[in-house]
């Protein structure tokens, strides 16, 4: 079995690929919020990435749609990497960031959550329950995604998700509407009759929130504190939060489509990019190379850290008493340059409880506002008045804002003025 998991992590479409381990260096690498050292912590981040659940294309699953495709070979790969990112979500969420996985060590949490990703018609997340719901976002089957599709879909997907009871949010317009986070993470979940009228309840402030001790100063009518970027609320803040918010606060999973440049990345905001590997709440990107890909789940130095669904592994079963897994995680991940990523990309961060959603709030004003003189996207309180409602965008229905504004819910995920 180890021989053909090696052989599955080596074998790839396209016939090339560079089996490379991490790089004797001083330089840190950083995989979803952690920090690792290669000269020190090499067989610990080892593990971390190996722990990382690895969905690839397969073949031999049951049609699509009773008589469509039965595998997903040269255009699911985008698919392919939002379902990673949603695994490595829900993996926090249940399990925790620190969680590894153990060869033959069966924990029924984890052999739940991979059951959801199988390639079944009846499995939540499966490739097709995704590609059949992505003909509402106007993809035919077996057509590739982009990453605001695929964030789309896995948005529409999640509300039958009662066990999670997570709000995916695909922010739109390069802005991150901090008000409308926090309406939509205090709706009730459908399992909590969700079609009930909700209050106004986005206001609280800032300043009220307890838990992180530093100074405070208002911009653009947001509250920010200013920690650094390495402090992180302890593990007892963040259990003592989740306890007196859950009832009030769903977990977040946000994804922000960007487009950094027309044919390859602008270098200006390479710094940005790493930066986002850095915060806690990092769940990676999805985007890759022209027409290839990829999902990125770290940096180090100039190069960023993915996982390559570029390989056709045959469909497995996974069982509760003995799941067939080890073909879901890779052996070693690649490296790649950051001028090789292709400008169209969806950053994904994901929030157990408010407090982390402020820390994140403090952390990207800084970090990635701030201190940069074009930055990534931006982060505002108050949705613009020129924009429609937020149930209006929610429930999908619009597609101009103003006369001569258009906002393409395609796969570019930017507006033409």
């Amino acid at each position: 079995m180890m021989a053909d998991v090696l052989f599955a992590c080596m074998t790839y479409e396209t016939g090339v690929f560079d089996f490379e381990d991490f790089p004797q260096t001083e330089e840190p690498v950083w995989i979803l919020g952690k920090k690792y050292s290669t000269l020190y912590d090499l067989e610990e981040l080892r593990n971390d990435v190996k722990s990382k659940i690895w969905l690839t294309y397969r073949k031999r699953f049951p049609p699509i749609g009773d008589i469509g495709p039965t595998m997903d070979t040269g255009w699911g790969c985008m698919l392919r990497c939002g379902q990673m990112a949603l695994a490595q979500t829900l993996i926090n969420h249940h399990l925790g960031r620190e969680w590894m996985w153990e060869r033959d060590v069966i924990n029924p949490t984890y052999v739940k959550i991979l059951q959801m990703f199988q390639d079944k018609k009846n499995c939540i997340y499966s490739i097709h329950q995704i590609a059949q719901m992505g003909i509402l976002e106007g993809k035919a089957i077996g057509q590739w995604f982009g990453p605001n599709t695929v964030a789309q879909v896995l948005k529409k997907l999640s509300v039958y998700d009662d066990w999670t009871s997570m709000v995916i949010h695909v922010a739109m317009d390069n802005t991150v509407i901090i008000d409308d986070i926090r309406t939509l993470c205090r709706m009730p979940s459908s399992s909590q009759q969700m079609n009930k009228p909700c209050n106004n309840i986005c206001s609280t402030s800032m300043r009220n929130r307890g838990g992180i001790n530093s100074k405070m100063s208002l911009e653009n009518g947001i509250y920010f504190q200013h920690p650094t970027l390495d402090s992180c609320l302890s593990n007892e803040q963040v259990q003592s939060s989740s306890n007196n918010s859950s009832s009030l606060w769903r977990p977040l999973l946000l994804f922000i489509p960007l487009r950094l440049g027309l044919t390859e990345v602008n270098r200006m905001y390479i710094r940005s990019l790493k930066t986002t590997f850095k915060l806690k709440q990092s769940i990676g990107i999805i985007g890759g190379r022209p027409n290839h890909a990829l999902y990125f789940i770290g940096i180090v130095g100039d190069e960023l850290v993915f996982l390559d669904p570029h390989t056709t592994q045959p469909t497995t079963v996974l069982n509760a008493d003995s799941p067939d897994d080890e073909s879901y995680h890779c052996c070693y991940a690649s490296r790649m340059a950051f001028t090789e990523l292709d400008p169209s990309i969806a950053l994904c961060f994901y929030f157990r409880n408010e407090a982390d959603f402020d820390l994140w709030c403090n952390h990207v004003y800084k970090f990635l506002i701030a201190s940069e003189k074009i930055p990534l996207f931006e982060l505002n309180k108050e949705r613009p008045p020129h924009w429609p409602t937020l149930e209006s965008e929610e429930a999908g229905d619009y597609k101009v804002l103003e006369e001569k504004t258009i906002v393409y819910t395609t796969d570019n995920g930017f507006q033409l003025m």
